[in-house]
């Protein structure tokens, strides 16, 4: 049932994140293959369970399928499940019904769109958000709610693009932004004023370095030296493998252990992740969580291949993917300081080579455009319920490095 599903949809996701930089929700898009497809509701809630299961992180359903979201207003979604429901099926007096026995189950409903005309009174409050695109919203321009008024239920802000937009929408009320204006995030940030990791804070510095010695095969006291300089990152370098996302049966006690353990080259990746996610600038937050889900999708993308320094290989180009903005520095310098594979270079600096189709990819699926999913799926000659189930592992496993 799930097989069958998983190649009917395509699937993208976005993060919700609230003021204070954390990913509160994860939106996950899904697009019908086929219009007017017959889909299964009880197939995609399986699904989204065994990412988000009861209990675990927020994520909100985005179905641009009129049957497959009707059949999920009459199924029973676990408390973590988010709805969204578009504006003028909101206002459709044939799902009135359905709305109201969602909700007295339970579930959270999103309301997405500006209504055309006012819902029906027994409706709206059913609906906990709404999702405002900043282009519709009436109240831009206000640095804060107008006296006197508060919205009947909490919004999410769409379609911000900067840092400014963005808090501005916070300043009105938004509970979270849709999505994260990444662009405007890495130009103002402490870690691209630096424009090299290697001059950039003394853990940034580290972790190059330690890259480098892992790179080079260095004696394990060279490497237990180096990373002696800085406890805070060897602390978190220990947190991520033992996180569950490793799946190692023994917990690493050292950084001797983890070498013992691992291999020179497992450990490279994992040095590569902390690098990608080392700033402390909160505005980064999100690039990160984008950097982490990047190198897991890519990873997971080449499974079943056998190969694993294809898929070592690959995580690095996931979460190496955003470097050079975040440094604002081409790749063709960056990975002069930072020692990589060649078929990752020829990904990143060249944007040729067997892995650059799936760089195309990940950055579709971050997206919520059909047709460029279709098309980085095409590039890749693989099928679309491949790509869904290793996106779907890729966003278990980084849940479980961040818990």
């Amino acid at each position: 049932m799930s097989d069958s599903l998983l190649g009917q949809v395509a699937l993208s996701y976005s993060p919700m994140i609230d003021r204070q930089r954390t990913v509160s929700a994860t939106r996950l898009t899904v697009f019908p293959l086929q219009p007017g497809a017959e889909l299964d509701a009880a197939g995609l809630l399986e699904e989204v369970a065994g990412v988000w299961p009861e209990g675990g992180g927020q994520v909100s359903l985005n179905v641009v399928s009129e049957n497959l979201l009707t059949g999920l207003l009459q199924a029973q979604p676990t408390p973590n499940v988010m709805i969204e429901i578009p504006a003028f099926m909101a206002g459709d007096e044939a799902h009135i019904q359905a709305i109201q026995d969602l909700h007295a189950r339970g579930s959270t409903l999103l309301i997405k769109g500006r209504p055309l005309r006012e819902l029906p009174r027994e409706v709206l409050p059913c609906f906990r958000y709404s999702i405002v695109d900043l282009a519709d919203d009436r109240r831009v321009g206000e640095t804060a709610p107008a006296a006197g008024f508060t919205r009947s239920i909490g919004y999410v802000q769409s379609g911000v693009n900067t840092l400014v937009d963005m808090e501005a929408s916070f300043a009105r009320g938004a509970v979270a932004v849709l999505g994260w204006p990444m662009d405007d995030a890495i130009a103002h940030s402490s870690v691209s004023k630096e424009k090299d990791p290697k001059a950039a804070t003394p853990d940034l510095q580290v972790m190059v370095e330690l890259i480098h010695r892992v790179d080079q095969q260095e004696p394990i006291e060279k490497l237990e030296d180096t990373l002696r300089r800085d406890p805070t990152l060897a602390f978190k370098l220990m947190r991520y493998i033992n996180s569950p996302a490793f799946g190692l049966s023994v917990e690493i006690s050292s950084f001797r252990h983890a070498i013992m353990m691992l291999g020179y080259s497992r450990l490279k990746r994992w040095l590569a992740l902390l690098l990608a996610t080392g700033s402390k600038d909160a505005n980064l937050k999100p690039v990160m969580f984008a950097a982490v889900r990047r190198g897991m999708l890519m990873e997971e993308l080449v499974r079943n291949l056998g190969d694993e320094e294809m898929r070592n290989e690959l995580f690095i180009c996931g979460v190496f993917s955003l470097l050079d903005r975040m440094f604002k520095q081409p790749f063709s310098d960056l990975l002069s300081t930072i020692p990589v594979p060649e078929r990752v270079y020829q990904a990143l600096a060249d944007e040729s080579g067997p892995y650059a189709p799936y760089c195309t990819l990940v950055r579709a699926v971050e997206g919520n455009a059909l047709d460029a999913i279709r098309e980085a799926c095409d590039g890749l000659f693989t099928d679309p319920a491949e790509i869904n189930r290793g996106l779907l592992r890729a966003l278990a496993k980084a849940a479980q490095l961040d818990a």
